[in-house]
């Protein structure tokens, strides 16, 4: 691939990505509501559905992406300093109108007689899913060291990384469990590292049948991880488990990363030929100036339907699996997509906007945003949304909101004088 050119099966592989993952987010919760409280369960607890994960888990498809991304990206850059600041501010600045908004929505829900414990867990899931990005913050801040890494060792970086991720679960499992965290760095590194192989042609070279082979000794050896090691079957977190593959991450992710990575590019040709296809490069490049506004606001679409039908027609989520299950599917998915192409409409110019070309803040700012900023993101995501009614103003979204604007204001800052070269 010449670097002048847009790379269209990447592309796919992002717009594909955000659209499974909005898929499985918006069709696995089995909601029912009952004198004041809303029950959640999971549609993928669902006896022999633990396997589906194994392909709509896709975290491990958007890190590879996003390390390809950021490899070409970042040589195409007039510097790090300049890649930095426009990559940490165009991850942050799409959060503030969600938090600016969530620190509005509990008030204004409990004044309109929402029920208490509905409000905590829509503000619990709209900061859920932001540990994604608290964590592809720190991916990006560490981009420039990993591809000087990349030139120098090669494919012995991936290797260690996941070398590293089996021993951080060694000492997990031996009882240390808030040590398992530390893989949220080893294991995501390591996919995001296998992006910088793709574009310099160790994997994007290989043929069909060494993609197969790549993709089952992958998902070959997740089957043999999961079958006489500690890990679960389903690759997300199900519900009373005592063990998940996703928080925090394990090991067996990167085995999982391996398989999807070598199936995908076992069916790159046909990926290419679709982004040819009339109309597809126009909803590939809209999907992708919105891939963090899409992410950030899939699940504030899904609380409003599930507000309005569950809490306000007693509408309850058929057994998965069944006829009316997968009847009411497509009207609920529906549903949704029509409130976040609402909220993209007013929200998403925040990402779209242009930003003017000025030097950007001295590195040692840029680090200091991308370290506050992930704080910041994954006190949301641990937190939630909603201060409790007996809590104080700083049990909150409050301490965690302020980091976020405070990092984003940091990364954005800007001198007067032009970026050249």
């Amino acid at each position: 691939m010449q670097r002048s050119q847009r790379d269209t099966f990447l592309d796919v592989i992002r717009a594909g990505a955000i659209l499974a993952v909005i898929s499985q987010h918006w069709l696995m919760p089995v909601l029912s509501y009952t004198d004041g409280r809303l029950a959640t369960g999971n549609a993928l607890a669902t006896p022999g559905w633990a396997a589906i994960t194994w392909l709509s888990q896709v975290m491990p498809l958007v890190f590879f992406a996003g390390g390809a991304a950021n490899f070409i990206s970042l040589q195409r850059a007039a510097s790090a300093r300049v890649w930095l600041s426009s990559r940490i501010g165009r991850l942050l600045l799409p959060v503030l109108p969600l938090a600016a908004v969530w620190l509005a929505a509990p008030v204004l829900l409990r004044d309109f007689g929402a029920p208490e414990q509905p409000v905590e867990v829509a503000g619990a899931i709209a900061g859920q899913l932001l540990w994604f990005l608290a964590v592809y913050l720190l991916t990006v801040l560490v981009t420039p060291l990993m591809a000087a890494a990349h030139r120098r060792w090669g494919p012995a970086v991936p290797a260690a990384l996941g070398v590293l991720a089996v021993l951080v679960d060694i000492v997990r499992f031996e009882g240390f469990g808030l040590f398992g965290y530390v893989n949220a760095v080893f294991v995501w590194l390591a996919v995001h590292q296998l992006g910088f192989h793709y574009v310099e042609g160790r994997l994007g070279s290989l043929t069909r049948k060494s993609a197969l082979a790549l993709s089952a000794a992958g998902f070959g050896g997740t089957a043999l991880m999961v079958a006489f090691g500690p890990y679960p079957m389903s690759m997300i977190g199900m519900p009373g488990a005592p063990v998940s593959n996703m928080n925090p991450p394990t090991a067996v992710l990167v085995a999982l990363a391996v398989g999807q990575i070598g199936l995908v590019l076992a069916i790159r040709p046909q990926l290419r030929t679709l982004a040819a296809r009339p109309g597809a490069g126009g909803a590939l490049r809209w999907i992708g100036a919105r891939f963090m506004s899409v992410y950030l606001w899939h699940m504030p679409a899904l609380v409003i339907v599930t507000g309005v039908s569950v809490l306000g027609f007693r509408y309850a989520t058929p057994e998965p699996g069944s006829l009316r299950w997968l009847a009411a599917a497509p009207l609920w998915f529906a549903a949704a997509a029509v409130v976040l192409i609402g909220l993209l409409r007013v929200f998403g110019r925040f990402e779209t906007r242009s930003t003017p070309m000025h030097a950007p803040a001295p590195t040692p700012m840029l680090v200091t945003a991308a370290m506050l900023g992930s704080i910041g993101l994954l006190g949301l995501a641990a937190r939630g949304f909603t201060t409790p009614l007996d809590g104080d103003v700083l049990d909150g979204p409050v301490p965690w909101v302020t980091l976020v604007f405070g990092s984003a204001l940091l990364a954005t800052r800007r001198t007067r004088t032009p970026v050249r070269g």
